[in-house]
């Protein structure tokens, strides 16, 4: 099974590469709650957190994202997540929440480097392009992804 099959909706899995981009969220998410609460409980940060990332599942998995995605070259006869893998997304990002919590903020910033450059080595894409793609497409983008 090549890594494209994975975006076509026509396996379900736990996880997938974009697991990954869950973590990195939980990373962001637990840097926003600081901000936005900083003198609030870690649970309710973590509330706060949790709230956004399952807006996120719910939002991404509406009609208008799903197409949005499959305009992009990558991301073409994409359907959406299966409940099983958004509930995985957000134990990720939980985990990249806690994850921030409990390493100094250099390697946590670090860590989100990681993933970021090996997904986007590995497939071709990770958090930061597929922002960038769904908000701002670029054709070279869609060109260097697909290529061979």
């Amino acid at each position: 099974m090549a890594w494209r099959d994975l975006l076509s909706g026509k396996f379900t899995h736990l996880t997938d590469w974009y697991t990954f981009s869950h973590v990195v969220h939980g990373l962001g998410l637990y840097l926003l709650a600081w901000l936005l609460a900083t003198r609030s409980s870690i649970a309710l940060r973590f509330a706060l957190a949790l709230g956004i990332e399952v807006g996120w599942e719910i939002l991404e998995n509406t009609p208008l994202i799903v197409e949005r995605y499959r305009q992009s070259a990558i991301a073409q006869g994409y359907v959406g997540d299966s409940v099983v893998n958004s509930l995985f997304d957000t134990v990720a990002m939980a985990a990249g929440f806690w994850l921030a919590r409990l390493l100094p903020t250099t390697a946590t910033v670090t860590v989100a480097l990681a993933l970021e450059l090996s997904t986007g080595y590995a497939v071709r894409d990770n958090l930061t392009l597929n922002v960038l793609q769904l908000v701002y497409p670029t054709k070279a983008i869609s060109a260097w992804q697909t290529a061979p």
